[in-house]
């Protein structure tokens, strides 16, 4: 009988013992899936948040971009708005609402600009003011951009700025694009002013590498005068007082009794156009790449 209670008692303890191996491996199964849960979800909030500031920080920098180029007038807050982008519409700006920004500047001080506004000798038809017979003055062109009602009124009163004002010497000055055609046209034409056929006229392949300024290209041109000492030196002062830059690399010079030769080569200049770079950014887990 008291072995068979012995028995009894340790069947009961050994399966006391099961219990507790079970409860303890269950507790530990459940902590080891609360754990990885609990750092998934930390790894998805963390990933969440870097989702969100990337999200921020493109916005802030469209804005940014908006604001500084005069597109719309300045935000309410630090970023634009739906509301605000929608009702947004740049050829019903006013330039006082955009104070200090990209466009006012360019159609304000630099389209105002007497020094390159007296550069060119020629007056277009359609900048023509045929009252006066002369070209639009800037404050006749910026008096009919303030007075203009309706946005087609105002995008109408823009391009007359834009190739009636000093704005219109800048690509003349630095085209944004190679153009070979046109960089011997000029040439053909300032020595028309000067009074001299050109013999030879050709582009050249001999070109300087530019490492002075960024996104600034050189063109090079051949060119050959032969005439008396007066003509050739009136092309060349017609030359260096041109508004487009010819940066001479190479010439020689002979004199003779019929006159002077020379045989150059130089180099003039385009930019690169200007654009705004859109990035992408990949937002992964393990972090950013672009």
């Amino acid at each position: 009988m008291a072995k068979e209670v012995a028995i009894s008692k340790r069947a009961k303890i050994s399966q006391a013992q099961q219990y507790m191996l079970i409860s303890v491996f269950g507790a530990a199964v459940f902590l080891g899936v609360g754990i990885s849960l609990t750092t998934r979800f930390i790894e998805q909030i963390a990933f969440n948040i870097d989702v969100i500031a990337a999200e921020e920080e493109s916005i802030a920098s469209y804005s940014k971009i908006i604001k500084d180029t005069g597109i719309c007038t300045a935000p309410k807050g630090s970023v634009y708005s739906d509301e605000e982008l929608r009702k947004c519409d740049p050829d019903s700006i006013e330039l006082s609402q955009i104070p200090n920004t990209l466009r006012s500047n360019i159609l304000e001080k630099l389209a105002s600009n007497t020094a390159l506004n007296s550069v060119p000798d020629k007056v277009t038809e359609n900048c023509l003011d045929q009252e006066t017979g002369k070209n639009y003055t800037y404050k006749q062109l910026q008096t009919a951009l303030d007075d203009a009602k309706t946005s087609t009124e105002r995008q109408a009163a823009t391009q007359k700025i834009m190739t009636c004002s000093a704005l219109r010497v800048v690509p003349d000055a630095l085209p944004a694009y190679k153009n070979e055609e046109a960089l011997l046209a000029s040439l053909n034409n300032i020595f028309n002013m000067s009074g001299w056929k050109p013999q030879s006229l050709s582009p050249s392949q001999d070109t300087a590498k530019v490492s002075f300024a960024k996104n600034l290209n050189s063109l090079g041109v051949s060119l050959s005068i032969e005439a008396d000492t007066a003509t050739t030196m009136n092309v060349l002062n017609h030359v260096e007082r041109s508004i487009r830059e010819f940066n001479i690399t190479r010439a020689s010079i002979e004199w003779s009794d019929s006159g002077l030769t020379l045989q150059a080569r130089a180099n003039a200049y385009y930019t690169d156009k200007s654009s705004i770079t859109e990035t992408e950014t990949k937002l992964t887990a393990e972090g950013k790449k672009k």
